[in-house]
């Protein structure tokens, strides 16, 4: 088994234009965030996995709770790919961090 540590993205486009299109992204998004997601960018997710096959049983949950409508992406990089992100803003004052925000080892 590969142990190398790896961060999965979720970004989704999921359509709300009526209330049972708000549901279902409502929906869909409180799934990711219980599955241990968090918010990096509108519709872009972001969590630690700890391993590649803990990604690959990650994506087939996920798959299983997929909207009807829209459409949804993953993917996963090694955790030096994802330190490697930049993070280019408009205003000099708005201060982030891109690096682990919580990383659950058992």
């Amino acid at each position: 088994m590969n142990y190398k540590v790896m961060r999965m993205l979720c970004m989704f486009d999921l359509p709300v234009d009526t209330k049972s299109e708000q549901k279902e992204y409502r929906k869909f998004r409180n799934y990711i965030m219980s599955e241990g997601f968090v918010m990096i960018q509108y519709s872009v997710y972001v969590r630690v996995c700890p391993s590649r096959e803990y990604a690959q049983s990650l994506t087939k949950r996920i798959q299983k709770n997929v909207p009807k409508q829209g459409n949804v992406r993953l993917l996963s990089v090694t955790e030096k790919q994802y330190n490697d992100m930049k993070l280019l803003v408009g205003k000099k004052n708005v201060k982030e961090k891109i690096g682990m925000e919580r990383l659950i080892v058992l």
